[in-house]
């Protein structure tokens, strides 16, 4: 697994180094924000590794370059000046985790094994959506192909077993909106939206749980993948519900999610949405 370490102290950045490739990680060394998004560019990265008080472009910022690239970036951060401030910052652009130093090798070992962990459970879940469009789409045509040259008297029927079994036919319904897994996208009224997949991961997972409040927390351990105190859950779910609302409003003035103050989000009933 490669690894991006990012630190302006040579010192902390060769035990850290040091530390991570005793047990089998490739890790890539540099000085600064700049030198890191550089080197992004260039190298596909399994996880980032950054201190926050960098000279010229910060860990934050950094944080919010890198998420930019690839929203699913894994990206932990340190610092030994910490503040309530920082960390939820930190959380709120998508970092994975937030280590305070001084901090054992051991607690950088876990936390980037975490960050590893949960870069292969995304990995996972693209390659299978990406399977699942890639067969629907072969059937598509394999149908496709069977079908032509039938005659006029069969037309209605061929285009209905197209429709049944192509991409299209592979979204889920979600009230008024076809949810499209493969493309991360949804659509309702001819009219179609690309969403995150951390906008995409919420919809769905408060879709499979209609009925009930999801609490903040639990969609920050099921969606991002990291525990947190549920007062920074909601700072870090909020921007994201946030993005979804603004982006189903575009689809005919959809709002299928309601917040309950202080508790957290439920998916409305389809009569709800308006």
């Amino acid at each position: 697994m490669r690894l991006l370490l990012v630190d302006d102290d040579g010192v902390n950045r060769y035990t850290v180094s040091k530390a991570l490739q005793r047990v089998g990680y490739l890790v890539t060394e540099v000085n600064s924000g700049e030198a890191a998004l550089e080197r992004y560019d260039k190298t596909d990265f399994d996880l980032v590794l950054a201190e926050i008080d960098l000279p010229g472009i910060d860990g934050i910022e950094l944080l919010q370059g890198i998420k930019q690239k690839s929203t699913d970036a894994i990206v932990v951060l340190m610092t030994e000046q910490a503040s309530l401030e920082t960390a939820l910052q930190a959380l709120r652009f998508g970092a994975y985790d937030y280590l305070i130093k001084p901090c054992t090798s051991e607690t950088i070992r876990e936390s980037v094994e975490r960050g590893i962990e949960n870069a292969r459970r995304v990995t996972r879940r693209r390659r299978l959506l990406d399977t699942i469009e890639r067969t629907v789409t072969e059937l598509a045509r394999e149908a496709s192909d069977a079908l032509d040259g039938a005659d006029f008297g069969v037309e209605l029927g061929a285009a209905a077993i197209r429709e049944r079994i192509s991409p299209r036919g592979n979204a889920i319904s979600l009230g008024p909106l076809s949810v499209l897994p493969g493309k991360y996208q949804i659509e309702a009224d001819e009219q179609s939206v690309s969403l995150t997949p951390t906008e995409f991961d919420l919809l769905l997972y408060l879709a499979a749980h209609r009925g009930r409040v999801v609490p903040c927390r639990e969609l920050v351990r099921e969606v991002r993948g990291y525990t947190t105190e549920e007062t920074e859950a909601r700072e870090v779910i909020r921007p994201h519900v946030s993005n979804l609302r603004r982006k189903l409003k575009r689809l005919g003035d959809i709002d299928l999610i309601v917040n309950v103050r202080g508790i957290g989000y439920r998916l409305g009933e389809v009569s709800e949405a308006g």
